[in-house]
């Protein structure tokens, strides 16, 4: 689906079931793996202003990557009565129990950016195979085709297990590169630092490094620039700093496979208020959402 049939899927979803709303306003509440950030801050800002527009309420709450304390955030939300529930889970399989007692409770569940275990009803996310395939196949191409790279793995969620999958994919259509060596960097800018530091130090001839997300990307950014050394740098979200820093000229930041978060939680809100308000056979169950390639030129005008 592409990023305008998106938006519009969104838009009319909620414009269309708005007039069906019941005196009582929607209670909706959405669990964030995390909210410390720029991805999930402009996906929280977008789902408040979608819910505005037709008056509903909106309960969030950040996990800080911790399943119990997600199980537990889902628990206090049902005792508010929560009529939908949005997911952003931080472990797929850990928060089942959380998803089943929603169920159980008549609540809709849809899962948003990763899929979660359970009776979800609907799940919109982005093609994280194809941003993975994406980077590095533009990350191999910019080496000349041959060298060795490294990847900077995160937490093990759907998504980013689908973008290292598809990065290994997109660099095994070049046998003159070579993976040297993976590591996790959490996903976060200190962690990714201190890890890209010590990559670097152990494989001195290291040519590009695929990190799974623009938070952590900055750190491996500072990495290389420290080190002296040309390494270039792909990764996926499409955050403001991200683009900003690939749009710099001989930036060794090259390219972010852009997400858009904004657009998809729009649309798994209105999947879940065309189930609630009793269209839920035709509310399809899986919106996979494209991404776009963001280099130094596209960086120019892009933003989320």
């Amino acid at each position: 689906m592409s990023r305008l049939k998106t938006a519009l899927f969104g838009t009319l979803a909620i414009a269309a079931l708005s007039a069906s709303a019941q005196a009582a306003p929607i209670k909706i509440g959405m669990t964030f793996q995390e909210l410390n950030n720029p991805y999930f801050v402009t996906m929280q800002k977008a789902l408040r202003d979608a819910a505005a527009t037709i008056g509903a309420t909106v309960v969030v709450t950040d996990a800080h990557h911790d399943v119990s304390k997600q199980i537990s955030d889902v628990e206090d939300m049902l005792q508010q009565h929560i009529n939908i529930l949005l997911v952003n889970p931080t472990d797929t399989a850990g928060i089942q129990s959380a998803v089943t007692a929603a169920h159980n409770a008549g609540v809709v569940v849809v899962a948003v950016d990763a899929n979660a275990s359970g009776p979800v009803d609907a799940f919109v996310g982005s093609k994280n195979y194809d941003a993975g395939v994406m980077s590095c196949t533009y990350l191999a191409k910019a080496i000349g085709g041959s060298g060795s790279v490294a990847v900077l793995d995160g937490i093990a969620v759907v998504p980013i297990l689908e973008r290292v999958r598809g990065c290994k994919d997109g660099l095994s259509k070049f046998p003159n590169i070579k993976i040297v060596d993976t590591q996790n960097g959490k996903q976060e800018r200190d962690v990714a630092l201190t890890v890209t530091e010590n990559m670097i130090q152990a494989h001195p001839d290291l040519k590009g490094i695929f990190s799974v997300n623009d938070g952590g990307s900055m750190g491996v950014l500072s990495a290389i620039e420290s080190s002296g050394k040309d390494i270039k740098l792909t990764s996926v979200d499409g955050a403001p700093e991200a683009v900003a820093a690939i749009a710099k000229p001989g930036s060794k930041f090259i390219e972010t496979s852009a997400q858009f978060p904004g657009d998809m939680v729009r649309i798994g809100l209105g999947l879940a208020l065309a189930d609630y308000w009793g269209a839920g056979n035709t509310v399809p169950k899986n919106v996979p959402i494209d991404v776009k390639l963001v280099d130094a030129e596209a960086a120019k005008t892009f933003h989320w």
